[in-house]
């Protein structure tokens, strides 16, 4: 057989994607104008709900074609028809066919206070459009004036806050208590302190999109940055030591007032390992997880060290139940082999987290027959597909 032979092609690489969400009245219309002027953007597809709710700058717009927009900076806009699987699946095809410009990057803007869940899950978990496409990176742009009352008011905010991989801070020039924008930053600081978080007029293309597992300019994995793993841990460290100082008991009634019971239910933590896994209790680690506690796993990011290859870590993404299929890197990115996972939970305790993880790391140290004894158990062999069958 020929080599052109269409079963013999490699698909194309995957198409990074970018999610933008953000409190209602954040200032995404300002940010998008902004972005959709840069010649960087050239070759990038934005999805929006309705161009009418963006308020698209007429000046910026070179040709309509029904629901897509070619903007004179050379991107394409495009409306979100029906759901976000047939729209994206539609592009494909157009992109494909030589229809439409061959975008290299998409960008979709959720609504408001919508959960960015189901957006991740559809780019995550779709058997056909996660080849095509993979989650880059969540953009989560907050209103510095409003940001606090609408953590405060909304749940759905507090999660957009803490699933983000970039914090954009707008609006920090109408906020005159600098005390009042400080306790912002920690806050949101706190929800996620894995996340870069920068003020919108600093906001480029290049800090905001360059954000996901693999560098786009070296081509290489860029794990260390992409987890953040220090990060978490340092604020993990200052938390324990802030609530040693002031005592456990009522630090979350000191103020007779429940303003952040939501942000009281989410906590970063980053469970770090020498014990090597072997897959096959990484697999059911990971599936109980997924299984039992989904919901809780606003999002998961981290590098493992398997048993049955320890120069090649595995890295895992997700978000909730559904999860990227494993990457095996060819070499560890730095000196450091340990595993490092980084969760973002919710309604989750981290002791529960590290006490599944201990019996794991501890079952793969003991001998075949009790290994298979915990394997038995219907508890532990979750019937979900195997990661790594």
């Amino acid at each position: 057989m020929s080599e052109d032979n269409p079963l013999h092609r490699r698909p194309p690489p995957p198409i990074p994607v970018s999610v933008l969400t953000g409190f209602l009245g954040s200032g995404k219309t300002t940010l998008l104008n902004r972005l959709l002027r840069d010649p960087a953007l050239a070759d990038t597809l934005v999805l929006i709900n309705e161009f009418g709710e963006i308020g698209l700058d007429h000046l910026l717009v070179e040709r309509a074609d029904g629901d897509m927009i070619l903007m004179s900076s050379g991107c394409l806009c495009c409306t979100i028809r029906g759901d976000l699987v047939s729209t994206l699946e539609d592009l494909l095809k157009r992109r494909d066919n030589n229809r439409i410009s061959p975008f290299q990057r998409v960008l979709i803007e959720t609504t408001g206070l919508a959960d960015p869940a189901p957006v991740l899950h559809t780019i995550m978990f779709h058997p056909y459009l996660m080849l095509r496409y993979k989650l880059e990176g969540v953009i989560t742009l907050v209103d510095a004036v409003n940001g606090a009352s609408t953590l405060d008011a909304h749940e759905e905010s507090v999660k957009q806050a803490a699933v983000a991989d970039r914090l954009l801070l707008s609006k920090t020039d109408l906020v005159k208590d600098d005390a009042a924008l400080d306790a912002l930053k920690r806050r949101l600081h706190a929800l996620n302190p894995a996340a870069e978080m920068l003020l919108v007029d600093q906001a480029t293309p290049a800090n905001l999109f360059n954000t996901g597992l693999y560098d786009a300019a070296t081509k290489t994995a860029d794990v260390t940055r992409w987890l953040n793993a220090e990060a978490v841990e340092k604020a993990e460290h200052d938390h324990h030591d802030h609530h040693h100082d002031h005592g456990h008991d009522h630090h979350h009634h000191d103020h007779g007032h429940d303003v952040n019971r939501h942000d009281a239910r989410i906590r970063a933590h980053c469970l770090r390992s020498d014990t090597p896994l072997d897959p096959r209790g990484f697999d059911l680690f990971l599936n109980m997880m997924r299984e039992f506690h989904g919901p809780s796993l606003l999002r998961v990011k981290g590098i493992v060290a398997l048993s049955d290859d320890l120069s090649r870590p595995l890295v895992i993404h997700g978000v909730q139940h559904v999860f990227h299929p494993p990457v095996r890197l060819d070499a560890w990115p730095d000196a450091d082999h340990s595993t490092r996972i980084v969760f973002i939970l919710k309604d989750l305790g981290v002791d529960f987290v590290e006490t599944l993880w201990a019996a794991f790391a501890n079952i793969t140290q003991t001998d075949t027959p009790d290994r298979a004894a915990m394997e038995e158990n219907p508890l532990a062999t979750s019937r979900s597909a195997g990661l790594f069958s």
